[in-house]
């Protein structure tokens, strides 16, 4: 890949109103330095704000989704260097995506690449996906998350044991496990995803973003809390002209036609 090559690919599905987005660093396994991941921000943002696309789906290659950061550009790093570049500041803007985002997942997904898809909405596998938090072996911890949401996801002894080992895990245990929704064919990992978020995408804009924003409550608030979010939520989707077609539709046995209003 020569320098010119963005490191960043999107391809617009515009009937399906979706959005493919993929790593271009195949070389180097697209481990993620500042520049893909600022790359990878400006596209999501960008498709964020694009009426005509309603759900994105991020990928990699064959062979890795992202096999980790860029080792290469943190190993004489000082803490100092560490805090005032904020990388992690990336992963926080891929979480405030309001449109779904799915990872398609073929390969390595390691690292800060196991960290990008746990960040993203949800999670379509090839099965020969592997998915982990290796960075024990280099004398550090996850820090873009891994620690936070491996744990929310499969449960304490079991992240405990990869992320203290750096053993990684097959997509038909993260499958099993509920990291991963769906596992196929590694071939069909890209296509399953297109199509899954393609159904996503008819329905109401703007019921998924609040769906998102919901979901992900539960995960960063207390139950009561949490429960009361999501009412306020439902009951502001009554203010919306979808949800009076989705419901006038419904009674009409007639397909709804949402405009995200």
């Amino acid at each position: 890949m020569s320098d010119e090559e963005p490191l960043v690919l999107v391809e617009r599905q515009a009937e399906a109103r979706t959005a493919l987005v993929r790593l271009n660093r195949p070389k180097q396994l697209n481990a993620l330095n500042g520049q893909v991941m600022d790359a990878l921000c400006d596209a999501l943002e960008e498709l964020d704000r694009d009426e005509a696309v309603r759900v994105m789906v991020v990928t990699g290659s064959e062979r890795a989704f992202a096999a980790g950061a860029d080792i290469g550009e943190m190993a004489g790093a000082s803490a100092v260097d560490m805090l005032r570049s904020n990388r992690i500041g990336q992963w926080d803007r891929v979480r405030k995506i309001g449109k779904p985002v799915i990872a398609a997942v073929n390969g390595w997904c390691l690292g800060g690449g196991c960290e990008l898809a746990m960040t993203l909405d949800l999670i379509v596998a090839g099965e020969g996906a592997r998915f982990g938090q290796p960075e024990i072996n280099i004398g550090v911890i996850p820090g873009a998350g891994g620690t936070q949401r491996l744990t929310r996801a499969i449960g304490k002894s079991r992240a405990m044991e990869m992320i203290l080992t750096g053993e990684p895990m097959s997509a038909a245990e993260a499958r099993d496990r509920g990291l991963v929704a769906r596992v196929v064919p590694d071939e069909l990992a890209v296509e399953d995803a297109l199509s899954l978020a393609a159904q996503i995408a008819t329905k109401s804009p703007i019921a998924l973003r609040l769906a998102k924003e919901a979901v992900n409550a539960a995960y960063e608030m207390g139950l009561t809390e949490a429960l009361a979010h999501e009412r306020r939520l439902f009951y502001l989707l009554f203010a919306t002209e979808d949800q009076k077609e989705g419901m006038a539709a419904f009674m009409e046995k007639r397909t709804p036609e949402f405009t995200g209003r």
